[in-house]
């Protein structure tokens, strides 16, 4: 078969199912369903997306956690050996980090937040999902039995005395069919959910100075701390 041949044969099979589901409810209801569970799955990996960077930041924040113990440790450690400036350059790294996690507590809290909202929505669409479902399995039967009592009755009387009551089941099926689409439309929004703002962005020239200032004043304080704690052992030392 030539390249135009599957195309042509392609484009034919399409248009076939196009006015299948035009022309029988069943299928156009079937169709509807199929549309709203892939929205539900777009629901799904949208809470596994917002899952996924909420768990690494939270690793990134454990890490810095830890570096900040470090830096502490290390400042104590260049108090108790008279290397102030070591001891300095240690205390502004550890606020540095604390500043990160501090920021970064906010922005986990935010994605948790939109974590659960997420899992709420789609418990909610999984259960309007099977209300629809069952109500669609209704309107198919009902639509086949009244297909089956048109053949019957034309048999019997060779005209269409049935085809206004299928016509009307046709409305019905189509009527719930639209309500149906709306809704799926309408709960593609929910993915616009996940969407995560930069976590580390930079404040501007007045906040990064009003942090630079905090910064060296929590520095100084922790300075005069240590300060007092070494003056301390060694009063105690000489004591003895």
């Amino acid at each position: 078969m030539s390249l135009l041949g599957r195309l042509s044969f392609t484009i034919r099979s399409k248009l076939s199912a196009l006015l299948n589901r035009a022309s029988d409810p069943g299928a156009e209801l079937d169709y509807s369903y199929e549309q709203l569970r892939d929205e539900l799955q777009n629901v799904t990996r949208g809470i596994a997306d917002v899952t996924t960077q909420k768990k690494r930041l939270e690793i990134h924040r454990r890490r810095l956690r830890e570096n900040v113990e470090k830096y502490d440790g290390q400042a104590r450690e260049a108090m108790r050996q008279d290397r102030e400036d070591l001891a300095r350059r240690a205390l502004e790294k550890k606020q540095a980090h604390v500043s990160q996690i501090t920021e970064l507590s906010e922005q986990i809290a935010n994605l948790q937040t939109t974590q659960d909202g997420l899992v709420g929505k789609r418990a909610e669409l999984s259960s309007q999902i099977e209300q629809f479902r069952t109500r669609k399995e209704t309107v198919k039967a009902r639509y086949e039995a009244a297909e089956a009592s048109a053949r019957v009755s034309e048999a019997f009387t060779g005209v269409g005395e049935t085809m206004d009551d299928v016509g009307r089941a046709m409305e019905r099926a189509t009527e719930r069919t639209e309500r149906m689409e709306a809704r799926a439309a309408a709960l593609e929004e929910l993915e616009e959910t996940g969407q995560l703002e930069n976590v580390l962005e930079e404040g501007d020239d007045i906040d990064r100075e009003l942090n630079r200032l905090s910064t060296e004043r929590s520095v100084e304080n922790e300075l005069d701390t240590l300060r007092a704690e070494v003056e301390g052992q060694r009063a105690t030392e000489t004591a003895d």
